[in-house]
């Protein structure tokens, strides 16, 4: 199959299709990118919020959310072995973008790993527990960018990892209240709400107390901490995606003071026009 072929073309439009139409406060696959990264990046994107909607969206039973998962693990066994793929166009256009960067499939099964535990596992007993899920759920995404970019070392992994990791926190501090309401999750270690008398009643009811307000500012100060740490990743890396990955980081600090000053722990902080025009002279000006 050709870059010309129409069937993937077909392919990776529907790819970006998915990827325009799901809001993040995060830019995805955004005009900020080299022009030959976007479409990657959105089949990328599009492959893991698919996977992802197998164990959030719809009600169905867990066994089956489980068995939709499984299925694009062989699909990606397969892909891996350059035998007949799936002909949705996700795999299509997957197909394409694997063997055109070598990317590493390993990291297309770890975010598997991660929807499976969104499934399986509803608590986690302590950060480092929490942290290990990230490496499945988030860490992947970066790692296949700086694949697609020729610049992963160790040391950009280092940073990229820990800008990620950041990353999924402060999306689980933005979803508190979905998370348990729709899905009986808490993203919070249990060792870190016993120690600042936060029970699971408070999150249920939504109380938005002092102790409640105490770990929240606990848990934005380390996600902090790890977006600072992992910000060199954008002064290094050239260019446009240099310029994207500051912008993400800087995303990332605008959410984590919204959530540390907005006086319900429960409110979803959203980023709006003038934000990321502010996020974008700050990153222009960080270079």
């Amino acid at each position: 199959m050709t870059r010309d072929d129409p069937s993937l073309k077909q392919a990776y439009d529907h790819c970006a299709t998915i990827t325009r139409r799901h809001y993040e406060n995060f830019p995805v696959a955004s005009l900020l990118l080299p022009a030959k990264l976007r479409r990657p990046i959105s089949v990328i994107y599009a492959f893991a919020r698919t996977a992802d909607d197998f164990a959030d969206e719809g009600d169905i039973p867990d066994e089956q959310r489980l068995a939709l998962l499984d299925g694009y693990a062989r699909a990606l066994d397969a892909l891996n072995q350059h035998s007949s793929v799936e002909e949705q166009p996700i795999f299509i256009a997957l197909r394409d973008v694997v063997s055109r960067h070598q990317l590493s499939i390993g990291h297309f099964h770890d975010l598997l790993t991660a929807f499976r535990m969104d499934v399986t596992k509803k608590r986690y007993a302590s950060f480092t527990e929490l942290s290990g899920y990230c490496r499945y759920s988030a860490n992947p995404i970066g790692r296949l960018v700086l694949e697609l970019c020729g610049q992963n070392n160790t040391r950009n992994v280092n940073d990229s990892d820990n800008i990620c990791t950041a990353l999924q926190l402060i999306n689980f501090l933005q979803d508190i209240r979905q998370d348990y309401g729709e899905n009986n999750r808490i993203y919070l270690p249990q060792d870190e709400l016993a120690r600042f008398d936060v029970t699971e009643g408070d999150i249920s009811q939504q109380r938005n107390g002092p102790a409640m307000k105490r770990l929240v500012e606990f848990q934005t100060d380390r996600a902090r901490t790890l977006l600072q740490s992992g910000m060199p990743l954008g002064a290094r890396l050239p260019g446009r995606i240099g310029l994207e990955i500051r912008c993400t980081v800087m995303g990332g600090l605008r959410v984590l003071d919204a959530l540390a000053t907005q006086p319900d722990v429960y409110a979803r902080p959203r980023l709006r026009k003038k934000d990321w025009i502010s996020i974008i002279a700050r990153a222009c000006l960080r270079r």
